[in-house]
């Protein structure tokens, strides 16, 4: 039977959910340089339009409308076909138009984040047709295997509260295939100067503050799990931007508003996975509910800073905006740590290592590395595929003169002086490359430089 409470909830975190989508946009969107700005706003953003179609055509049936052989559904729900104001089919007081509303804002921001990989320099044309085939064939199945009664799920027993796999595994390894496929950016070292951090913590607070729907909404119900997953959510994110913090200061003398951003981030991709799964630990060894969130926030920021300064220094890699390190690496640690952490009390039975059994330990294992893999090989294929059609990435005048101009002419700000995109660039303003095609002093999300 249908719950108010529960359908009130549910539809107000899938508009907490969508918030994220802008708010990634504003966080990407300050950490590229100003004559990118627009296009990369634009990256995320159009996110909700494409996928939003996709999602309701066959996007949502292909993830969870029945199944065929474990992999992908069976597309009963085409069209939205059979999805009805009535209860079920994946909970008894919601509606499958809301089940479907609040699976669709994952999958509007799954490819939003992997865009962070190949900001300034890829085509939007190019963009656009990535994002449908990606959602189709990568996103979708994924979430069949892990949330809609496939494999992973259902046969291997793996755990995955709100995206530790299918939002954060899945767009990090795609990142990574795409980074490597698009090749790196011209004129410019690894790093880049953020050329508005205003905008960076603006976006922060917001995927903070969505990201409360992503992992108690996941409860699909206004009860004492959800309030569970809302305080694990925003305990890992404080411990994650803090530990982030305290390593840029460490490492550079000064704490780092970046990095600071950039941990919080960590944090919260981090207990994603393990939001429902953990807590209730006063019993076990009196530290209380929160102590699992405050390892799993620590450790994503601690393994992520460092992530960063290694891959910062493979020169056939251009992350453009970590995001392997953040979601990647958060992603894994998270989904590693629910088998460490969970207990039976919130899983069902499935009892974690710290109860005392490896079992869910090494599911998730499997689940990680099958996630892993299937989604970069997928996603590499892809490109590689539509590069044998289209250019994907613009070409070097285009890039240099920047995107906010040769892809959309809509710069994000009207500077005064005359010419700064005409011809290529004729000033750095706010780390935009020189004539000579040097870089100035970068900072990243460690610190400076």
């Amino acid at each position: 039977m249908i719950d108010s409470g529960d359908t009130a909830w549910i539809l107000t975190s899938s508009a907490l959910v969508l918030l994220m989508t802008p708010g990634l946009a504003f966080f990407y969107g300050g950490l590229v340089r100003s004559k990118n700005a627009a296009a990369t706003i634009m990256q995320s953003f159009v996110m909700i339009a494409v996928v939003g179609v996709v999602w309701v055509l066959w996007g949502f049936s292909f993830a969870f409308s029945g199944d065929l052989g474990g992999f992908i559904g069976d597309g009963e729900f085409f069209g939205l076909r059979n999805v009805t104001g009535d209860a079920g089919p994946y909970s008894d007081t919601i509606p499958g138009l809301v089940f479907m509303a609040f699976q669709m804002m994952f999958a509007i921001i799954t490819p939003a984040l992997i865009t962070g990989a190949f900001v300034e320099r890829v085509k939007f044309s190019s963009l656009l047709i990535f994002t449908v085939a990606w959602v189709t064939l990568v996103y979708a199945p994924m979430a069949h295997w892990v949330w809609g009664g496939g494999w992973i799920g259902s046969e291997l027993g793996a755990l995955d509260f709100a995206g530790g796999t299918v939002v954060h595994i899945n767009a990090a390894f795609a990142a990574l295939a795409a980074a490597f496929v698009i090749g790196k950016r011209r004129g410019i070292q690894r790093a880049t100067v953020p050329h508005d951090i205003s905008k960076v913590v603006l976006g922060t607070g917001l995927l903070w503050f969505g990201w409360f729907g992503f992992n108690a909404g996941s409860q699909l119900a206004a009860d004492g799990g959800a309030a569970n997953a809302f305080v694990q959510t925003n305990t890992a994110a404080a411990m994650g931007a803090l530990v982030w913090m305290g390593l840029s200061w460490w490492k550079t003398g000064k704490p780092s508003v970046v990095g600071t951003a950039t941990g919080a981030v960590a944090g919260l991709v981090a207990i994603t996975p393990a939001a429902g799964f953990v807590g209730l630990w006063p019993d076990l060894n009196g530290y209380g509910n929160i102590f699992p969130a405050l390892i799993i926030g620590a450790g994503a920021s601690l393994l992520g800073f460092y992530t960063v300064r290694l891959l910062h220094r493979v020169r056939e890699l251009d992350d453009t905006l970590d995001v392997f390190a953040v979601h990647g690496i958060g992603g894994l640690w998270g989904s590693l740590a629910t088998g460490i952490f969970a207990v039976s009390a919130y899983t069902g039975g499935r009892e974690g290592l710290i109860e005392g059994s490896f079992d869910l330990l090494w599911r998730q294992i499997a689940a990680m590395l099958a996630c892993a893999a299937f989604s970069f090989v997928m996603t590499a294929a892809i490109w590689l595929t539509i590069k044998q059609f289209m250019a994907v990435r613009v070409d070097e005048d285009e890039e240099l003169s920047g995107l906010d101009r040769s892809e959309h002419d809509e710069p994000a700000y009207q500077f005064d002086e005359p010419g700064f995109y005409s011809g290529g660039v004729s000033t750095m303003v706010s780390g935009a490359v020189s004539e000579a095609g040097t870089e100035p002093a970068t900072i990243s999300a460690e610190g400076k430089e």
